[in-house]
């Protein structure tokens, strides 16, 4: 949609972005704030037309000479808040795309003192708006039906006369940009997006940040380190699965921070194996990689914009789940790496088995003072929470305390599921010590959720995110709609490790 977005104050500007609210009634009435800037009075004339509700993201257009003025609906002032700019924002930042302004100033000082919203919280909220809607959706579009890649995109300049305002814009662009690599990352295609090619990207991003380095875990030294879950999950493939370590060292740490580890469920592409998917449920599984992609782009976002100081690990467990007469089979027993020993019955729940590796990993290497996983693992926290929430464990109080917060400053919305021992009961095998899928379908997503529990010591804060229902969109309406990734969990990790 935007070629660039970038915070600048040179030249004039072309457009301007205001606020009003919904009144509880009679008619909408600009702020004082808002009645004194450049073209205040023809502001003040159009929210007298009846299109200017201050409904929610409603645009209502006027000029002021030639500068176009964008009259933005914040709904009700009692309900306001500073995120909620994000999606306010967006119906307008879309109309640049057709009117090709560039210079834009948004003023909303009066609208935020009004609601009493914080002015760097609501500047890095519309940062993220215009970068999220600056992500490049015709990546792999080629030659034929005219892809619109020759169509000239406008380089997006904002700026406020609220310098917290301002300042929180360059820093939502900044967090913007790393969902945007998510974003991008999941919607590339298994034909390229193969384990080694996330390690690739994970170089990528390391490059010329200097508190970012990675390993790469792979071949003998998989075996060495007795990952069981990536060898079996990736024998099938001819493309080898991986252990990713991306880890964040602060420059200045602070004393006696333990490390925290994010591990992402990173299957490039999941044919269920030999239990195998039927061909409607195959398509869009390059999007099982979509914890993973997460993870890292957090990292990026940690490295260059939060910068907390406490060190971060990052795991990728990267796998393609494919078949061949190599696949591991339904009645294989995996022993991991911590000693539990697995009875596989369906190779369609892979995802748990390389998530196993990363989490003994974690506990055995890291010493983590908390770990929090991401993974598109079930079907059935879709069916239990849609689209609107993640399904979040954790019993852990202070940490998900943590995330609670997290997700009410960055939109990404977390729902609390149960753990309870009768759930890891659930899991038991009568030949091994558990079972990878009950075929009991109780509590599918809880299954999940148990399993992973036996690769965690106790004692380990630990916090589970199963984001299968969130991380893409799924409708043709909404500020960023379209069937295709959203980047979810990389602002909401942005957000928890801005509390450290």
């Amino acid at each position: 949609m935007f070629e660039s977005v970038r915070v600048s104050s040179r030249g004039d500007v072309q457009a301007m972005i205001v606020g009003v609210f919904k009144p509880e009634k009679g008619d909408v009435t600009p702020d004082a704030a808002t009645k004194k800037l450049k073209g205040g009075n023809d502001i003040a004339k159009a929210c007298k037309r009846p299109e200017c509700t201050g409904e929610f993201g409603s645009v209502v257009e006027t000029f002021a000479g030639d500068v176009r003025i964008l009259i933005v609906g914040l709904g009700d002032k009692k309900k306001f808040k500073a995120r909620g700019v994000r999606n306010a924002l967006a119906g307008a930042a879309k109309r640049f795309a057709a009117t090709k302004d560039e210079r834009i100033a948004i003023e909303l000082s009066g609208p935020l003192k009004e609601a009493k919203a914080d002015a760097l919280r609501a500047g890095v909220a519309a940062g993220e708006c215009f970068g999220l809607l600056a992500w490049d959706t015709k990546t792999f579009k080629g030659s034929a039906n005219g892809n619109g890649k020759d169509q000239k995109k406008p380089k997006i300049q904002l700026r406020s006369s609220d310098k917290a305002f301002e300042k929180g814009m360059t820093r939502g662009l900044g967090l913007a940009e790393s969902a945007n690599l998510c974003r991008t990352w999941a919607n590339t295609p298994p034909n390229i997006a193969t384990p080694e090619w996330m390690a690739s990207e994970a170089r990528r991003i390391s490059r010329g940040v200097d508190t970012l380095s990675v390993r790469v875990i792979k071949g003998a030294e998989l075996e060495k380190e007795k990952l069981t879950g990536l060898i079996n999950v990736g024998k099938a493939s001819e493309n080898a699965a991986c252990l990713i370590r991306i880890e964040y060292k602060p420059k200045q740490a602070k004393k006696g921070a333990t490390p925290a580890v994010i591990v992402g469920k990173t299957i490039t592409y999941d044919t269920g194996g030999l239990s195998l998917k039927p061909s409607n449920s195959m398509k869009g599984m390059k999007e099982d990689k979509d914890g993973g992609c997460a993870a890292l782009a957090a990292m990026h976002a940690i490295a260059t914009v939060v910068k907390p100081k406490r060190p971060v690990v990052c795991l990728l467990a990267a796998a393609e789940n494919s078949v061949s007469n190599n696949a591991y089979r339904p009645d294989d027993v995996l022993t991991f790496r911590n000693g539990v020993t697995v009875e596989v019955t369906n190779t369609d729940a892979e995802g748990r088995l390389v998530m196993a590796d990363a989490l003994c990993w974690a506990c055995d290497k890291e010493k983590p003072g908390f770990i929090v996983d991401m993974a598109t693992l079930t079907g059935g926290v879709v069916t239990a929470l849609g689209s609107t929430y993640a399904g979040l464990w954790c019993e852990d109080d202070a940490l998900r305390a943590r995330f609670e917060t997290a997700a009410e400053e960055s939109g990404e919305r977390v729902w609390r599921l149960p753990h309870h021992p009768e759930y890891c009961d659930m899991m038991k095998s009568p030949i091994a010590d558990i079972l990878n899928s009950n075929p009991n379908r109780k509590a599918h997503p809880i299954q999940g959720a148990a399993f992973l529990s036996y690769f965690v010591k106790e004692g380990t804060p630990w916090c589970h995110l199963d984001i299968a229902g969130v991380h893409n969109y799924d409708c043709e309406s909404g500020p960023y709609a379209g069937n295709l990734p959203n980047g979810w969990g990389v602002l909401l990790m942005a957000s928890l490790f801005e509390q450290e």
